[in-house]
């Protein structure tokens, strides 16, 4: 379980401080699929980094009772004078996992061949893409933040994103930011709109949506 109570985050402008999220409180069960909804710069990537502990709330605090994902496919953390089998290897060592065993999978899943072992500033932002979701996927999580990353590649290959996230691993909480209805209403059963710094939850897609359209458009 995940407890989200009355975070507040801010970020300084040369005009005072912008207040993104303002005092929202929330929970994620074990195996709960939510889906988040709002405007850009509604908050919804911020809020998905504060869950991740890429970056802490102002106030207020997070409760992790499962272990969290980092945003997938998220390749801010990775060192381009390296190469993808070594970023690999780093991530291994961190989450104590036999890198040996998870070698395999990436080089299949990622579909780079021999770039697997070239330095990332090589890479195509495609490339990136492809190995960021495969690293992702590589580490088990009991919740997964998901911030618009199965647009990585083509048709073919996002579909085996969905596969592997959303289908394979369909016991597990995922915390969902998309503009796709589709994906959401399909794979989500919670939903929020993040307005004006707040968060309101709906527990049907088609509500949800109507009053996202109805403030957003």
């Amino acid at each position: 379980m995940i407890v989200v109570n009355n975070i507040v985050k801010r970020y300084k402008t040369r005009t005072g401080y912008n207040t993104v999220l303002d005092g929202i409180s929330f929970s994620v069960e074990k195996g709960e699929k939510i889906g988040i909804l709002g405007r850009n710069g509604a908050g919804k990537s911020t809020l998905i980094r504060l869950l991740g502990g890429i970056e802490h709330p102002d106030s207020g605090t997070i409760e992790r009772r499962m272990n969290v994902s980092w945003p997938l496919a998220a390749k801010g953390g990775f060192q381009g004078s390296l190469t993808g089998a070594d970023n690999l290897r780093f991530i291994c060592r961190i989450y104590g996992v036999d890198y040996a065993d998870k070698m395999k999978f990436v080089e299949e899943f990622a579909e780079l061949g021999q770039y697997m072992h070239e330095p990332l500033k090589t890479y195509s932002a495609g490339m990136r893409g492809r190995l960021a979701f495969a690293l992702s996927m590589a580490i088990e999580f009991d919740c997964y933040l998901i911030d618009e990353a199965m647009s990585a590649g083509d048709a073919r290959f996002r579909d085996k994103c969905r596969y592997e996230l959303l289908e394979k691993r369909g016991d597990r909480s995922i915390i969902l930011v998309s503009h796709e209805p589709k994906q959401m209403r399909q794979f989500c059963t919670v939903f929020y709109v993040l307005l004006d710094g707040k968060i309101i939850r709906f527990d049907d897609g088609d509500k949800a949506y109507g009053f996202y359209k109805k403030n957003f458009n």
